[in-house]
């Protein structure tokens, strides 16, 4: 048998128009929702999701050694709504949810949009991918929760904004071995129709906040990598990526690598900084491409431990670029806290190696009072990294029809964003200057880096 021939005979469908009492999942007898769907197909199976607008919460779940994807048939044209949580996925293993246009239906909606976690110990909710969707708009808590002791979950190729109030586009709690690539976080709440408060969350969270009930302490092995941060709507006191935020007396974020991300600080709103540790250990932040004005408390750094948290511990910056072009690195702030945040008696073993800094024709912030200050970086490089201006950034917001910036997929705006302002001109005191001991084997585009890496996000070499 051919794979084309398995590929049809392994192929489901759901359509609005289906049914799920007389249907048998073929092209011309849909299903009608994909809980069925998932309730009676084989292993290693395609159920082909027809575009449409579907209203209600979706249940995945079932159990699959080989795996099931679940796709929208044409991608973004499968619209999933709710005035609850869209998706819970819950005891399931094996699934991938792919190509989907996801969020809330409206104001008065009840928390998350999607929510992934185990239910039922010791059923773990496992190999768990969601990959190429738009996940938006949420009108009460998180876009996406995912905790409880759920393992082995791949976040990649997603586009996230606009979640509510003090949540954030991901809670990631309390969970072992999760990858989070590729996607782009934003929040544009004016294309909505939204007002925007500044009173929204991280972008990312990493945290535990239920201690050991569901076997895991802390969370642990997150990958945080080839993502683009930008436009920054939320409140002054948080970032775009935050581990820890409970103030637990367990570390909160263990084992977390942090890489190659390019966070662009395009919007005029305040945040503390772009990145925070609050009780956590083991943490390697390298090969990010930070710049902009990024009008924050501290401009790369905020390292921390509040409440019953433990001092942080071991945490390593290398071959990282944090350019303010502007020259205003800090400057808004009204604490004495400019280029990073790290309290004396807060921290231990932190360490930067091999950086480059850039703040237009004004010195890097002293931050003489601080643990750590750019001057410990022995290695450091103090030059423009020749980055691209972001005066014309166009935030590629998707409106149910086409992202703002013409862009006719999730990874075309991905590529757009870091080629326009992540992308090192020729001549640039990145190329070649890298600590290779310190880099990954690719690059934000997930491409090879060679034995003379570039500092940054990106491998000049190899860029598409």
């Amino acid at each position: 048998m051919s794979e084309t021939q398995n590929y049809m005979i392994n192929t489901f469908y759901v359509a609005n128009d289906g049914s799920d009492n007389t249907g048998d999942g073929s092209l011309n007898n849909p299903w009608a929702t994909i809980t069925k769907a998932l309730d009676n197909v084989p292993d290693n199976s395609t159920i082909l999701v027809r575009p449409g607008t579907y209203v209600g919460r979706v249940r995945i779940r079932g159990r699959f050694t080989q795996g099931v994807t679940v796709r929208s048939e044409i991608p973004y044209q499968a619209v999933m709504r709710a005035n609850e949580t869209v998706f819970t996925i819950f005891n399931a293993e094996g699934i991938t949810l792919e190509g989907f246009d996801i969020a809330h239906s409206g104001s008065g909606a009840s928390p998350l949009v999607v929510q992934i976690q185990t239910a039922e110990p010791p059923n773990i909710t496992r190999r768990i991918t969601l990959r190429n969707n738009i996940l938006h708009d949420s009108f009460n808590n998180d876009i996406l929760k995912v905790g409880n002791g759920a393992r082995e979950i791949r976040i990649e190729g997603n586009m996230f904004f606009n979640q509510q109030g003090s949540d954030e586009h991901i809670d990631i709690n309390s969970v072992e071995n999760v990858v989070v690539q590729d996607n782009i976080f934003f929040n544009d709440f004016g294309s909505s129709g939204r007002i925007n408060n500044n009173d929204t969350s991280s972008f990312i969270v990493i945290k535990d906040s239920n201690g050991s009930d569901d076997g895991i302490l802390g969370s642990q092995k997150v990958q945080v990598r080839r993502n683009v941060f930008l436009n920054w709507e939320g409140s002054i006191g948080q970032s775009f990526l935050r581990l820890g935020e409970d103030g637990t007396i367990n570390f909160e974020a263990s084992d977390i690598l942090v890489e190659n991300n390019l966070m662009l600080g395009n919007a005029a709103n305040l945040m503390r900084s772009d990145f925070t540790v609050q009780g956590g250990r083991e943490i390697v932040f390298r090969h990010n491409t930070i710049v902009g004005d990024l009008p924050s408390l501290s401009f790369a750094m905020r390292l921390i431990a509040l409440g019953s948290n433990s001092a942080n511990e071991n945490i390593q910056f290398y071959n990282n670029i944090w350019s303010d072009p502007t020259g205003t690195m800090g400057t808004e702030a009204f604490l004495d806290v400019d280029f990073a945040e790290a309290p004396v008696g807060q921290n231990t073993a932190v360490s930067l190696d091999n950086n480059l800094f850039w703040n237009g024709s004004s010195p890097i912030p002293p931050d003489i009072v601080q643990f750590i200050t750019s001057t410990d970086d022995v290695n450091r490089i103090v030059d423009d990294p020749l980055l691209g201006s972001q005066v014309d950034l166009v935030v590629p917001h998707w409106d149910g029809n086409a992202f703002k910036d013409k862009s006719t997929t999730i990874r075309e705006a991905f590529e757009r964003l870091v080629t326009l302002y992540g992308t090192p001109a020729p001549g640039s005191a990145v190329i070649d200057t890298a600590n290779p001991i310190y880099s990954p084997t690719d690059d934000i585009f997930g491409n090879n880096r060679d034995s003379e890496p570039d500092i940054g996000a990106i491998e000049v070499s190899t860029e598409i």
